[in-house]
């Protein structure tokens, strides 16, 4: 049996992991409190995530849609030192995705030239699934932060106060552990939410790196072992508790004009991507969008992301803008 791993707390408070079977039972993994200490000591074993947590007993059998309720679930990833988790990603590597970004790009240089979205898109389609062994085009990749930035399923997401937008992108997110060699190790797959400032973006696309800079919601779950080649689900939103927006959401390299290789090979070929002992969250983008049908979220909105083989959805609601901060720099 392969294990999901979901992080959580129990009543009490304590930290604790659970493993999770096909079913979605769950039970408590004694060898281990986080999926970070579960992936080490399998490194330093030789072994997988699930032969390290089965290497003892199991423990307690966890009611995780109870945890779920009472906001006890955590993101599936996090780092005791937050500068040591990357959160970056890849966009336009989904069949159709470049619709929307066409349409923001091109209302913005009002002309009927190609846009540099559109480019990217083809070469990616053109060259992203490259033969075994072969490199493939690089995709269009951004930084969007640390492990300050992460937010677990039941989390408001928050957009800073001189954000114009806050808006979903649906997608799967990979999740890797730089080994003591410096070779990345894929720990799994979970559900996310690269919430995004699409206005800022749509004023000019050399803001895109400034639209990326926010938070971000993980699902609840690790999937291990591959990503199934066809993902399909639902992205949504709830305002007032009734869905004002809903479209599939659909990944999975069936979907993709990337194949995940080419993806890691082109963010982890950087040498300041492999240091030892880095955490790395990474997504690999998405063709949904509520944007691009012209929503516009308002604070108490709840975004919802399900797709199978995951067993928990993704829900966050939109939270207040953070207070605004007076930056003053200070020469010494």
């Amino acid at each position: 049996m392969v294990m999901r791993f979901v992080q959580l707390r129990g009543e009490d408070g304590d930290r604790m992991l659970a493993g999770v079977n096909d079913a979605g039972q769950a039970r408590r993994i004694t060898t281990a409190d986080t999926l970070l200490s579960l992936a080490q000591a399998a490194l330093a074993a030789g072994c997988t995530l699930t032969e390290s947590a089965q290497s003892h007993p199991l423990g307690d059998e966890i009611d995780l849609p109870a945890a779920i309720a009472d906001g006890r679930i955590m993101a599936p990833i996090d780092h005791p030192d937050p500068a040591h988790l990357v959160l970056s990603g890849t966009g336009l590597t989904h069949l159709g995705s470049a619709e929307g970004r066409d349409k923001m790009h091109k209302a913005a240089q009002a002309t009927d030239k190609p846009t540099d979205s559109m480019r990217m898109f083809l070469m990616g389609v053109e060259g992203g699934k490259p033969a075994p062994g072969e490199t493939g085009v690089q995709p269009e990749w951004f930084y969007k932060g640390d492990g300050g930035h992460v937010v677990a399923s039941g989390q408001p997401l928050i957009s800073p106060a001189f954000a114009l937008d806050g808006g979903e992108e649906p997608e799967i997110a990979g999740i890797y552990l730089i080994g003591p060699d410096g070779a990345p190790h894929r720990l799994g797959f979970c559900l996310a939410n690269e919430f995004s400032d699409h206005v800022i973006e749509r004023g000019n696309y050399l803001w895109l790196a400034h639209s990326k800079l926010r938070r971000a919601a993980l699902g609840p779950e690790l999937l291990t072992g591959p990503l199934p080649a066809d993902v399909r689900g639902s992205s949504r939103i709830l305002r007032d508790g009734k869905v004002m927006w809903e479209k599939p959401f659909l990944s999975g390299e069936a979907n993709m004009s990337h194949t995940i290789a080419n993806l890691e090979h082109h963010h982890f070929k950087y040498d300041l991507f492999r240091r030892p002992g880095d955490v790395h969250v990474h997504f690999f983008g998405t063709a949904t969008l509520s944007f691009s049908d012209g929503v516009k979220t308002q604070v108490g909105d709840v975004f919802e992301i399900e797709a199978a083989p995951f067993h928990y959805p993704l829900r966050n609601a939109v939270g207040a803008a953070e207070a605004k901060v007076e930056v003053r720099i200070a020469s010494l």
